[in-house]
């Protein structure tokens, strides 16, 4: 049956007709667009690109701030027949830029005023780009720029002097495979490959979403990922799209800064009913509340800490394990409630019911703390290639831990490193099967054949289902820590756990290529380490400070060997013998994390080749070497 994002859009636009599609804040509250006024815009847009010269199957550029234009203009691509390359605002390296535009045969770019200066800058490189369609007005344009205000009032032209069937022709023509976005992802690996996604990857993956979560026309998000971010594509706007609810983006500041400031705010305006987070975003949330309560003074403190550890314990890990005693802390959990945590959802908005996690890992003790507050933050897996959701926990079933149950209908397998099916519990590599798994990456025929064989998605990520029909995410299946007698482990829980558990380590990426021990690239807390080094009157100033500051992350990864606290989380032999201290942290700019915050880890070894095989020498090993004790002046 054909069901392109075409269909889906005018299926809701008829089922539901003056319902809020989208709200956007651009003045002094936010303002609401029906279903009806997004398809007008939309027909205006997508006939102005028609008179501009917008063929089908030509690839356009959408480089914006989330708000209507990005939704709008996505859709008005399509009415053109043109294909989508979302590119994120967080790309700031020209290089990264020209290679998505160059790469991606871009011939159209739609840009917003604040993301235009990134466009100039190398538009002389640009020698196929036909038309910059500018959101915001300009004072003046340059050469092959046009304004919004231009190209809409070229569609009413179109639209006036054509027939609605004309202009509808291509869109008619769609078809279920035919491209819907290019989306070019950095992944864990070293160069950017661009994901193709069809009309039926996004729409299929819509209605597999819809079988873990119960959402209806009454519903509202506030999307705070970036648009061209797939999690937020599909779950954020398609999925809300197809059920008549409303998307709200974050109003855009002068800075991004100012944007991020504007969250907790537009939060308390939407009243979503669920967001989408990542990690990150999770942790900043988390240290909100806990500094708003603790400026509440120190009874409040303790009252929030004990109603915490009383609703954490009656909730547990999942809602699938019998309550058992615990259900006499119903009354109490109740009391809490009322007195305390729902003024703690106040602030945000009221009305959220969770939150849904992509990306990396969430921990547990964040997922804990969600639950304890009366907003649960659910753990999802996928990724791009999956358009990209594969599988969540849910209001109806979670466990913190997993990644939730699958969607329906997929077909999931559990692999060895030579591709044979593993039985239930075993670890391997994650692949999978279903509509959404993408058409494959563009111009790029190797990838392709290497990643999707036989209609199977061979996803590079690790991880084993359980009896009780739950995904377990435990890593990546291709960065495993190798040791001289070939035997592998995921690093990630590691990872996390050492960042955890270690005030003064900020990120930390652990390496063993077949060797005799395992090694570690770590990124220290330079402000931690200043407190603590502060009681003892030293700084990272001299000599003695530094020597101080690395006994202290040492002390740190202790805790996990024989005789610390933490004795018995890992097997000791993946525990780093020995590290490097960094002097700059991985960062989206240095390209050393990708948008959903995981390690480039091709990226992070090839750019510390030479402290990783210095870790190996006799000197490199010593914890007080040159080069540490340099890394911290």
């Amino acid at each position: 049956m054909k069901k392109t994002l075409i269909d889906l859009f005018e299926e809701s636009v008829k089922t539901y007709p003056d319902n809020t599609f989208l709200l956007e804040k651009t003045g002094k509250q936010f303002t609401p667009t029906t279903y009806t006024q997004v398809k007008e815009q939309v027909y205006r847009l997508g006939a102005g690109l028609q008179a501009l010269g917008v063929k089908k199957g030509d690839t356009m550029a959408l480089l914006s701030e989330g708000r209507n234009m990005w939704v709008i203009g996505e859709l008005a691509m399509f009415y053109a027949g043109a294909i989508n390359v979302p590119l994120s605002i967080k790309l700031e390296e020209s290089n990264d830029l020209l290679f998505r535009l160059i790469h991606g045969d871009v011939k159209y770019i739609m840009v917003s005023g604040t993301q235009l200066k990134k466009v100039r800058l190398i538009k002389e490189k640009l020698t196929e780009v036909q038309r910059v369609i500018v959101f915001d007005e300009q004072e003046s344009y340059e050469d092959k720029e046009i304004a919004l205000g231009e190209v809409l009032a070229m569609g009413d032209e179109f639209l006036a002097s054509h027939s609605i069937d004309d202009f509808l022709a291509v869109a008619h023509s769609i078809q279920n495979d035919d491209y819907a976005t290019i989306t070019y992802t950095s992944g864990t690996t070293a160069d950017p490959k661009g994901v193709v996604l069809t009309h039926r990857n996004y729409t299929a993956n819509v209605e597999q979403a819809l079988t873990l979560v119960h959402i209806d026309q009454t519903w509202r998000t506030l999307i705070i990922l970036p648009l061209d971010h797939c999690f937020a594509h599909v779950v954020g706007f398609y999925i809300m799209m197809s059920r008549g609810a409303t998307a709200a983006t974050v109003q855009v500041g002068r800075t991004p800064l100012e944007t991020l400031k504007n969250i907790p705010l537009n939060i308390r305006e939407v009243k979503p009913h669920f967001i989408l987070s990542v990690p990150a975003l999770a942790k900043t949330f988390k240290k909100n509340i806990e500094q708003a309560i603790r400026a509440k003074g120190k009874t409040t403190e303790k009252l929030f800490n004990a109603g915490l550890r009383v609703k954490q314990l009656y909730y547990g890990d999942s809602n699938l394990d019998p309550k058992g005693l615990r259900i006499f802390l119903k009354p109490l959990v109740a009391l809490f409630d009322k007195v305390l945590f729902s003024k703690v959802r106040d602030n945000f908005g009221g009305c959220l019911r969770f939150f849904i996690g992509g990306g990396a890992l969430l921990d547990k003790d964040l997922q804990k703390f969600y639950i304890g507050v009366g907003m649960p933050m659910f753990q999802g897996y996928g990724l791009s290639e999956a358009t990209p959701v594969i599988s969540s926990n849910g209001p109806d079933r979670y466990r913190f831990g997993s990644s939730g149950k699958l969607v329906k209908p997929i077909e999931l397998k559990i692999c060895d490193s030579e591709g044979k099916e593993l039985p239930l519990g075993e670890m391997g590599e994650i692949v999978v099967r279903g509509e959404n798994v993408m058409a494959g990456y563009w111009k790029n025929p190797e990838s392709t054949a290497e990643t999707v064989r036989d209609g199977y998605l061979y996803t590079g990520d690790l991880g084993y289902m359980t009896a009780e029909g739950l995904l377990y995410v435990k890593g990546r299946f291709k960065s495993l820590l190798i040791s001289s007698d070939g035997e592998k482990y995921s690093p990630e829980g590691i990872e996390e756990a050492l960042v955890e558990h270690s005030p003064y380590i900020d990120q930390i990426m652990l390496y063993n290529n077949q060797s005799l021990y395992t090694t570690a690239l770590i990124v220290p807390n330079r402000d931690r380490l200043q407190q603590a080094l502060k009681a003892q009157s030293l700084s990272l100033a001299d000599e003695a400070g530094r020597q101080s500051a690395l006994d202290l992350i040492e002390a740190s990864i202790a805790k996990f060997k024989k005789g610390g606290e933490c004795e018995g989380m890992f097997p000791e032999r993946w525990l780093p013998s020995c590290f490097a201290v960094l002097s700059e942290p991985f960062t989206e700019q240095n390209q050393m994390i990708n948008s959903t915050m995981k390690m480039v880890r091709g990226k992070i070894e090839k750019a510390y080749t030479a402290r990783i095989e210095y870790m190996y020498t006799a000197e490199g090993k010593q914890l007080l070497n040159p080069q540490n004790l340099s890394a911290l002046k």
